[in-house]
């Protein structure tokens, strides 16, 4: 303590100046740590930072990384190769059009049979297996009305499902492979007139049911133009088809005349279409 004089005379006591080591000791103190009461004797716990995960510490972690991977454009296209090569293969194994043409259960008739034989229909076109012979099978097990109605009907869904297969999981991966002059001119083709190109691709036998398919998907056609092509020109070839498979067992019958004149006269149309539009293809 020191002493100072006042101006009245008297004394004032002053207090030292404060200094550094005042302040910094008690800052550097380490906080009292949590004692933790035992049976005999009090026991201080040190306290341990939980530890930070460097994924998920770090942006994008592999459970991201793993998402971004299996959702690219190309393992897309990977998985739709493994449904089309998985179909391929099981239609090869259990052989299901001999089902279909050999016979159906004896248990299911009428409207529920054609409905299941659509379902069957529709899943064995995106398997590959050729629509001739399942329109043929359609009316030799239910005559041309019922047949008819079965074979449009899986028609127009199993080009739905590959058309929804194409589009998800293969149209980003390959619409940049689209470079050559006669591929950019058919996307273009399909994309800025997708009905009337679909509605002469199903009335032109040569062009394979499958390939349209996946061609439409790839491209820019919207669901409606495509689905209404599809069942509008699929009409004439499996009616066709049907009522040759329903009268196949009377060759001579002027309805099974009929029908093969039908099952050619659109591949004649369609041949002529190609020819007028073959100088769009030819456009750079």
């Amino acid at each position: 303590m020191l002493d100072a004089t006042t101006r009245s005379g008297g004394t004032a006591t002053a207090s030292p100046r404060a200094t550094g080591t005042d302040f910094v000791i008690p800052l550097l103190a380490p906080a009292p740590l949590p004692v933790i009461a035992t049976g005999a004797a009090p026991v201080t716990a040190p306290v341990v930072a939980p530890p930070v995960s460097s994924s998920a510490a770090a942006p994008g972690g592999l459970a991201a990384r793993c998402g971004r991977v299996l959702l690219s454009p190309w393992s897309r296209l990977a998985l739709l190769v493994a449904l089309l090569a998985a179909a391929a293969a099981s239609v090869l194994l259990f052989e299901p059009q001999k089902l279909l043409a050999d016979g159906w259960p004896p248990q299911l008739g009428g409207a529920s049979a054609a409905a299941l034989f659509a379902v069957a229909y529709g899943l064995c076109t995106v398997a590959f297996v050729p629509r001739p012979l399942l329109n043929l099978a359609a009316g030799a097990l239910f005559g041309s009305q019922w047949g008819a109605g079965a074979a449009l009907a899986g028609t127009v869904l199993g080009a739905g499902v590959a058309f929804g297969l194409g589009r998800v999981l293969g149209q980003d991966a390959l619409r940049p492979l689209l470079r050559g002059r006669l591929l950019k001119a058919a996307d273009g083709q399909l994309s800025r007139h997708g009905l009337r190109s679909m509605l002469a691709a199903r009335l032109f036998p040569g062009v394979p049911f499958w390939a349209a398919n996946y061609c439409a998907a790839v491209s820019r056609m919207t669901w409606p133009s495509f689905l209404v092509a599809t069942a509008v020109g699929s009409i004439p070839n499996t009616a066709a088809y049907v009522v040759a498979g329903a009268r196949a067992s009377s060759p001579t019958s002027p309805a099974f005349l009929i029908a093969m004149v039908c099952i050619a006269l659109p591949a004649l149309v369609g041949a002529a279409v190609a020819w007028r539009k073959r100088h769009h293809l030819r456009r750079p």
